[in-house]
Order: C-alpha cells, then structure tokens, then sequence
C-alpha cells in the first residue's frame, strides 16, 4: 500500500461572499488573527505527514503563491531592524513542504480542479482538504484521521459530520453501515439534497483521502448541479466499482466560506492563544452586558 504523500488544496475560487474584501486578495488569505486561513490547512496536511502540497489556483490567487514563498526583501529589513524571530517565522512557512501550483483555467467545480491535479499526483493515493474549512484538533489532524483509516483499509475514506436534517441541501450526504466507531462502509451519496430526499444527515465536508482511480471516473462523470463536475457525483460512480468509508472528523469545525463562520473562527482561535485570550475574553463579556443593558 502506498503512502500518501500528497495533497490538493482547490483555490480557485473567486470568493464572492466576501466581497469587496476579495475583490484584490484572496479569500483563502484572510486572516485568522494573524495568519491566513490557507496556511492553518497546509499545517493540518504537514502535521499529518503530507510532503508536497499542490494548490490548484486560479489567476488572481497570487497573493498564495507569493506567501509560500522566500521573502528576501522582508528577511533583510527585518533583519536590520532585528527582529530575527520573525525572519524564523515567515522563513519557516516557506519551508513546510514542497509546493506545486496548478492553473485551473475555467471553475468547472470540485471534480473538475481534482482531474487538473491528476498529471502531479499520478498513481498515488492522495489527500484533498478544502481551502475555506478550518478543523481544530490539537493531537490529531482532521486529514491524519481520514489517512489512518485508508492505511486501515486502502480504500477511499470520506471526511464526515453530522448536519441539522433541514441543512442538507448545503452539503454531500452519505448513508452507510456503521463499522467502527464513527466508520462507515457506504451505501450510497447524494450531492446536496433537499431535507426531505436526503438518506440520512452524515455530511461530507472538506477533507478526502482518494485513491488514483477517481480519475479515470471524473473523467466519465457527466457534468451535475450548476453545471459542474461534481466530486460527489463521480465518488457515487466509484461507489459502485469499490467500497468506500467515511470517517466522522473528530475536532472543531469551522466554515470559513460564509461571514458567521469566519467570524467564530476568529473569536474561537483567539480564545484558544496565550496572547490573545485573556483580552479577547474580556471584549466579549463587556460587549455581553452592553447587549443585556
């Protein structure tokens, strides 16, 4: 069985929910305190054993490129200023992994920047995390869990949770046999089903651990909702030739994608810093009374 040593991160999205804070920067660079939500996901994949990151980008993703990226002018100026505990800092983020960059011409969906990834990953299982949603597990990263259990297995595993029954059409839903504990051998998935259709309210959310195959299927998976190439649509067409599992993700999820989500982010991760948390404690029981008053 081989090891998963890579990962695609899709980024090509134009972020339009946020705009105009995304009409310049992209999405995935908005901070979460001080660092961008892209980079807490790329510590996930590190921390999980992940060696070579590939990004699948878009032309106004640049602003990415450029973070993972030496800063020679930065390093000197600061540097001269000394302030070298930053020059580890940023010289550190660089170094994490090897990264690749993917041009996604056209946004034809999930499925469609996955087969773009198709000529870097070759015949590797692989790892997907996507880049608007953060999961906080300070011993165990919520991709590391998925790549336990395909070494378990060696099969494709899906990133799960459990959503409210009338949020289903949001999301891809799975029903299966339980086999473990939050491990299930899939029955069947539906790509964001109304309320009423859905077979059950185990979601898929933005981590997958893949097998090479799904390529060959993405490639004659018709195109589904919005005019897409839906990943989900292509998994349910591999469904049929092989087992899939889904992993329920243990830790703390935040949806970045959406404005509540990527404030609870904030406040949620500030709360859990040193530096931060006393101070950002104190905002929210002033801000608390002056509600209550």
């Amino acid at each position: 069985m081989k090891k998963i040593r890579k990962a695609v991160i899709p980024v090509a999205g134009f972020g339009t929910r946020f705009l105009p804070a995304t009409k310049a920067s992209p999405k995935e660079m908005m901070p979460i305190v001080d660092k961008p939500i892209i980079q807490y996901i790329v510590e996930e994949a590190v921390a999980s054993g992940i060696e070579d990151i590939i990004f699948v980008t878009g032309r106004h993703k640049r602003a990415i490129t450029d973070h993972f990226d030496y800063a020679p002018e930065l390093e000197y100026a600061l540097k001269k200023s000394g302030k070298e505990e930053y020059v580890n800092l940023i010289r550190e983020i660089s170094d994490m992994a090897n990264f690749v960059y993917i041009r996604q011409k056209e946004q034809l969906g999930l499925g469609h920047a996955i087969l773009m990834a198709e000529h870097v990953v070759g015949d590797e299982p692989f790892a997907v995390l996507l880049g608007d949603e953060l999961i906080y597990n300070e011993t165990n990263p919520g991709i590391g869990q998925l790549m336990e259990v395909y070494a378990k297995y060696g099969k494709t595993v899906l990133g799960t949770t459990e959503v409210p029954k009338e949020e289903t059409y949001k999301y891809g839903i799975v029903e299966g046999k339980p086999i473990e504990e939050g491990i299930r051998l899939i029955n069947s998935l539906v790509e964001k089903p109304e309320p009423e259709e859905a077979p059950s309210t185990s979601a898929i959310i933005g981590r997958y651990v893949l097998t090479p195959k799904i390529f060959k299927i993405l490639k004659r998976t018709p195109l589904g909702k919005g005019g897409e190439l839906q990943l989900t649509d292509a998994l349910a067409l591999l469904r049929e030739e092989e087992v899939i599992y889904s992993k329920d993700i243990e830790g703390i999820r935040h949806d970045t994608g959406n404005k509540i989500g990527y404030i609870k982010a904030i406040i949620d991760f500030a709360l859990l810093r040193e530096d931060t948390k006393d101070d950002v404690s104190k905002i929210i029981l002033e801000k608390a009374k002056e509600i209550g008053q």
